[in-house]
């Protein structure tokens, strides 16, 4: 049986993409006691109130219908993020050369986290340059890689 949130994007998907936006991602999790269908959207210019609510309307009608999760939980629908998280290896290719953070599981050097410009991603592995200092982590070891904005 496929996971919910393989069933939630196949349904979003095409809403999402015929309200001019892009389907990010799709999470199912549990937080103080209730399940939320997260689905998170993104557009050339970004995305407002207006594209979250129309994708939610739409969304919300379709997952009725189909009934693909056992249970009650909440939909959300919402831009991506300025610092959203790359998982994809699209991802890490579009946003290559911008700023990103880096979050590993265990220390390296003495620290979980380094900042840096995403330079380099190779299956899972992620190279940022820090400075003149180009910085390899692998798959295994990284936690998170989310863009970063710098002010």
């Amino acid at each position: 049986m496929a996971k919910v949130t393989e069933l939630a994007a196949k349904l979003a998907l095409p809403v999402v993409e015929e309200a001019g936006c892009e389907l990010w991602d799709v999470e199912y999790i549990r937080e103080a006691g209730t399940w939320y269908l997260r689905v998170y959207i993104d557009k050339e210019g970004g995305v407002d109130i207006l594209d979250c609510e129309k994708v939610s309307r739409a969304l919300s009608d379709l997952l009725d219908e189909a009934d693909p999760i056992e249970g009650s939980y909440t939909l959300e629908v919402s831009s991506a993020g300025a610092e959203r998280p790359l998982k994809r290896p699209g991802d890490f290719q579009r946003f290559m050369g911008s700023p990103v953070t880096v979050k590993l599981y265990k220390a390296q050097g003495g620290r979980k986290e380094f900042a840096g410009v995403l330079s380099g991603y190779d299956n899972g592995d992620v190279t940022i340059t820090v400075g003149d200092t180009a910085m390899t982590f692998a798959k295994a070891d990284v936690a998170l890689c989310r863009l970063r904005i710098e002010f």
